[in-house]
């Protein structure tokens, strides 16, 4: 294919996945459960963290979490303290466990109470078409408390060449206003052109296949490669490509 016929044929498959059919199957239904903006951001980042492997356990973990929090993330985050973190349901994802959770939980009250909340963090050291060094950033706020040297290994940093998925999949919900109902768009102090591609073995692959990436391994420098090579197709929306390069991975074994 020549680039104008792949646009046509990524450009068809946005149109297939991009819609709300496309929630039912996937861990954005989790942050789709609210209305208040901070239940939406504060859901859909504990989610995204432990999105990894199965995707039917990553779901139903991911009710499992609204329900320790009481469907309120918010309120939950902005009481959270040291004499109800005992009371905390046992939760374990893959190698996220309850230690991990309670971190969490601190490092979230403290970026809304002190940082201005998740939207600023990322914000401030955004760049004209990258979100990668913000995310090295936000990673620096977020471990800024005592913590487990554990807990650091479930928020990647680009900067050390990790394509950093988890993250640049969450800023993909709070950012694009898709007009389709799927991501939320409610993140106004970042724009769409500055998102990269949650890049996984499946998107990597599909993305191989129709020659937007050489390099083998899914890492921050094979990020790089396709982000430009989707910011060719369409600058203003790169990141639209990944209901394209998952879909046709996921559901159509491409």
């Amino acid at each position: 294919m020549n680039k104008s016929e792949l646009k046509l044929f990524l450009d068809e498959k946005v149109i297939l996945y991009n819609n709300p059919k496309f929630i039912d199957s996937d861990p954005i239904q989790i942050p789709h459960l609210f209305t208040l903006k901070e239940d939406i951001e504060i859901a859909a980042f504990l989610v995204a963290t432990i999105a990894w492997g199965n995707r039917k356990s990553i779901i139903n973990n991911g009710h499992r979490l609204m329900e320790i929090m009481g469907n309120s993330p918010y309120d939950f985050v902005m009481d959270f303290s040291e004499k109800n973190a005992e009371s905390l349901s046992p939760f374990v994802h893959r190698t996220f466990n309850n230690d991990d959770l309670f971190y969490f939980l601190k490092s979230l009250q403290n970026i809304y109470k002190n940082h201005g909340g998740l939207e600023n963090v990322f914000a401030q050291y955004s760049e004209r078409n990258s979100m990668q060094t913000a995310i090295h950033h936000f990673k620096k706020t977020f471990f800024e408390l005592p913590h487990l040297t554990r807990t650091q290994k479930h928020i990647s940093d680009p900067l050390k060449n990790s394509a950093a998925k988890r993250i640049n999949m969450f800023l993909r919900w709070m950012v694009r206003n898709d007009n389709a109902g799927v991501d939320f768009g409610i993140w106004k102090n970042i724009s769409p052109s500055q998102l990269s591609c949650p890049l996984d073995v499946h998107s990597g692959n599909v993305a191989r296949k129709l020659k937007l990436l050489n390099r083998k391994q899914n890492d921050g420098k094979a990020l790089n490669e396709l982000d430009n090579s989707l910011r060719k197709l369409e600058p203003k929306d790169p990141v639209k490509y990944d209901f394209a390069l998952f879909g046709l991975g996921i559901f159509e074994r491409f």
